[in-house]
Order: C-alpha cells, then sequence, then structure tokens
C-alpha cells in the first residue's frame, strides 16, 4: 500500500496504482446509479489504466480518498488541467464511490485535497465546475468555503449533451480564513 499524501478524521489521501483496479471498478459498478448523470468514472480495465496514463502528463493529479480503519477506497478527486506561471490554478472533479454517499467521507477528503493544492502544490485557487441540479454536489463545496462565480452555458458535455454548469471557485486566502473560523469556534 502506498503511503498517505495527507490524513484526517476518518480519511486519508493516496494516488491511485493499478492495484487499485479491481476495487475501484467494482465500487465503480456498484454506484453506477448515483453517478449518473453528473460523472462517468473509469469503469473497465481499460479505462483505468487509460486514467493513470493520462495523470503522467503532469497536468493531472488523482487522489484515492480511502478509509483510516480498513484502507477502503471510498472516493476520488482528480485536478485537472493544473495550470501554473501567473494562474496557479486546478479544475476538480470528484465521486463517491459505493455506498459512502451522504456518509461525510468526501467532505473529509476534498478538503484534505485543498490542504494538498494549496499547501503542498502551491495553487492559488481551484474550481469545481458542477451541473447547477447536482445539489448535493453544490453543498459540499459550499461548505468547504467555496463561492459561487457564475454560470456557464453549454459547458461540459455529459452524457452527450452540453450541459450548463454553476462555477464554484476557492482561493488560498479563502481557504485560510475559513480554517481561522472553523478554528475559533
Amino acid at each position: 500500500m502506498q503511503p498517505s499524501l495527507a490524513h484526517a478524521g476518518r480519511t486519508y489521501l493516496r494516488h491511485p496504482q493499478w492495484s487499485d483496479r479491481h476495487e475501484f471498478l467494482e465500487l465503480v459498478a456498484k454506484s453506477r446509479r448515483f453517478h449518473r448523470p453528473w460523472v462517468s468514472p473509469p469503469a473497465t480495465p481499460e479505462a483505468f489504466r487509460a486514467h493513470l496514463a493520462s495523470l503522467e502528463s503532469g497536468t493531472r493529479v488523482s487522489f484515492l480518498v480511502c478509509r483510516r480503519d480498513d484502507h477502503g477506497i471510498v472516493g476520488n478527486v482528480n485536478m485537472n488541467d493544473v495550470v501554473r506561471g501567473v494562474f496557479q490554478n486546478t479544475y476538480l472533479g470528484y465521486y463517491a464511490l459505493g455506498p459512502t454517499a451522504g456518509t461525510g467521507y468526501m467532505h473529509e477528503g476534498l478538503g484534505l485535497v485543498l490542504s494538498v493544492g494549496f499547501r503542498t502544490l502551491g495553487l492559488h485557487r481551484m474550481e469545481a465546475n458542477i451541473i447547477p441540479e447536482n445539489e448535493r454536489s453544490a453543498r459540499l463545496v459550499q461548505r468547504l468555503g467555496f463561492r459561487l462565480e457564475g454560470r456557464s452555458p453549454r459547458y461540459l458535455k455529459i452524457a452527450g449533451r452540453w450541459r450548463d454548469h454553476d462555477r464554484w471557485a476557492i482561493t488560498v486566502e479563502d481557504w485560510r480564513q475559513n480554517r481561522r473560523l472553523v478554528a475559533g469556534r
């Protein structure tokens, strides 16, 4: 098993590897109904291999969210199109796996990804573009301190259709302020 990149509460983060394919693909199959129409995670060994290969470009980072008690995979978070230079930004994609939706694991896991992105990778801003009807996802990022910046018409092609997305974002300054507010409770 790989070492964790970050941990807190009940979860930790690590990068996916080929040996995760059986557990990952089984969880994706069990989660298919929950994911539609929001995301299309890798669902075959070939797609999982392609996902891992895409991480070699240096512009994508993927994290598995795992339970600390039994090391089971409970979710995935991707940093897509990491942009350096004057932008220091990434676009986040994420999803829960298996029967863990609504249990708080993704809140913990995405919170850890924010910490890694801002502290370790030195990013300034992270965005999550969410289909407006995906209220659970919007609540998740809102609870983590993201702010709604606007709607992007026909932004991404999801399930064969160009779909509007709400653009949520958080900067390192927002994140630091939110952490201070939470610590002061």
